[in-house]
């Protein structure tokens, strides 16, 4: 199954991203989750296939998603996976002393 789909990026939270079939639009997207999310900024198009590696997301969750609900919703990463990522100097100066 290929999907072409377009991908909003949130105003409003840094990494939260929104995909939804590029021919709905954001037509299928529910109205309460707009005031969390922000006015969507389009970011890109995409062609999803299951095939396709996504950096952050399942593949076959998001084919998934779009085609049950009609969109999916990224969210951005735990605070936890930045810390993994940070250097170990930066983290040991906020050690106590």
């Amino acid at each position: 199954m290929k999907r072409i789909c377009s991908i909003y990026k949130s105003p409003r939270k840094n990494e939260m991203y929104l995909y939804v079939l590029k021919a709905d639009g954001l037509d299928r997207v529910p109205e309460a989750l707009l005031p969390a999310f922000g006015t969507p900024i389009h970011a890109f198009d995409l062609v999803l296939t299951p095939e396709r590696k996504l950096a952050r997301e399942d593949i076959t969750k998001v084919l998934e998603n779009l085609e049950n609900q009609g969109y999916h919703l990224q969210m951005p990463p735990l605070e936890d996976e930045y810390i993994e990522h940070l250097p170990e100097e930066l983290l040991r100066r906020n050690d106590p002393v």
